[in-house]
């Protein structure tokens, strides 16, 4: 993810990708309880399905868990095609990860 924000009370967008390949990914928040657990559901053209995060203390800080089950956009052929974009897609996942980490490490300014 390259950005995000919030586009009303439930409504989140976030740049998925790597400039300039990417999309924007729609989502509807369905469960939020402060601080440590969000469900979304991904609503845009390309990604559907629930994604979910968990925060939970660990080790004197905290371990963030996401978890996504998304549906393949293209029926039959997405899934056919999924072997090949698979590695993309993890790529771009790890990335995220990366990212975040980075964000979180970061100092409070």
């Amino acid at each position: 993810m390259t950005s995000a924000r919030q586009v009303g009370e439930r409504h989140v967008e976030a740049y998925t990708g790597v400039r300039p390949v990417g999309f924007l990914d729609t989502m509807t928040i369905v469960a939020f309880e402060p601080p440590s657990y969000v469900l979304m559901e991904h609503t845009g053209r390309l990604v559907r399905g629930r994604g979910a995060i968990r925060v939970r203390p660990w080790r004197g800080g905290s371990r963030v868990i996401w978890a996504e089950e998304l549906l393949l956009p293209l029926g039959a052929a997405g899934r056919a095609l999924w072997p090949a974009g698979r590695p993309v897609v993890t790529a771009l996942a790890r990335h995220s990860l990366r990212r975040l980490a980075r964000l979180l490490e970061a100092p409070a300014r």
